[in-house]
Protein backbone atom coordinates (compact mmCIF):
# COMPACT_ATOMS: atom_id res chain seq x y z
CA UNK A 1 0.00 0.00 0.00
CA UNK A 2 1.34 3.53 -0.80
CA UNK A 3 -0.17 5.38 2.35
CA UNK A 4 1.80 7.12 4.85
CA UNK A 5 1.88 4.82 7.78
CA UNK A 6 3.97 7.37 9.58
CA UNK A 7 1.07 9.36 10.65
CA UNK A 8 -1.74 6.80 10.59
CA UNK A 9 -3.75 6.36 13.66
CA UNK A 10 -3.14 2.77 13.79
CA UNK A 11 0.41 2.55 13.38
CA UNK A 12 2.39 1.44 16.43
CA UNK A 13 5.76 0.27 17.79
CA UNK A 14 6.36 -3.09 19.69
CA UNK A 15 9.07 -2.69 21.87
CA UNK A 16 9.28 -6.76 22.42
CA UNK A 17 9.85 -7.32 18.89
CA UNK A 18 11.65 -3.98 18.11
CA UNK A 19 9.51 -3.08 14.90
CA UNK A 20 6.30 -1.36 13.77
CA UNK A 21 2.90 -2.74 13.24
CA UNK A 22 -0.60 -2.03 12.20
CA UNK A 23 -3.25 -2.83 14.97
CA UNK A 24 -6.29 -2.85 12.43
CA UNK A 25 -8.27 -5.75 13.43
CA UNK A 26 -9.57 -7.58 10.38
CA UNK A 27 -11.05 -10.87 10.04
CA UNK A 28 -10.41 -13.55 7.45
CA UNK A 29 -12.35 -12.15 4.76
CA UNK A 30 -11.15 -8.65 5.42
CA UNK A 31 -7.94 -9.46 5.84
CA UNK A 32 -8.36 -11.37 1.93
CA UNK A 33 -10.18 -7.91 0.58
CA UNK A 34 -7.70 -6.15 2.09
CA UNK A 35 -4.79 -7.80 0.17
CA UNK A 36 -6.28 -8.23 -3.32
CA UNK A 37 -7.29 -4.70 -3.09
CA UNK A 38 -5.66 -3.15 -6.42
CA UNK A 39 -5.89 0.19 -4.85
CA UNK A 40 -2.91 3.01 -4.34
CA UNK A 41 -4.11 3.73 -0.62
CA UNK A 42 -5.15 1.77 2.67
CA UNK A 43 -8.92 2.14 3.36
CA UNK A 44 -8.15 1.96 6.94
CA UNK A 45 -5.87 5.08 6.92
CA UNK A 46 -6.88 7.36 10.01
CA UNK A 47 -4.50 10.37 10.49
CA UNK A 48 -3.15 10.62 13.80
CA UNK A 49 -4.21 14.00 15.19
CA UNK A 50 -2.69 14.72 18.35
CA UNK A 51 -4.00 18.26 18.67
CA UNK A 52 -8.13 17.42 18.42
CA UNK A 53 -6.81 14.79 21.13
CA UNK A 54 -5.97 17.65 23.38
CA UNK A 55 -8.86 20.05 22.32
CA UNK A 56 -11.58 17.41 23.64
CA UNK A 57 -9.86 17.26 26.94
CA UNK A 58 -9.68 20.73 27.66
Amino acid sequence: MKSNCDTCLYFSYDEVYDEYYCQVNLDEDEMERFLRDENSECPYYRLENEYKTVQKQI
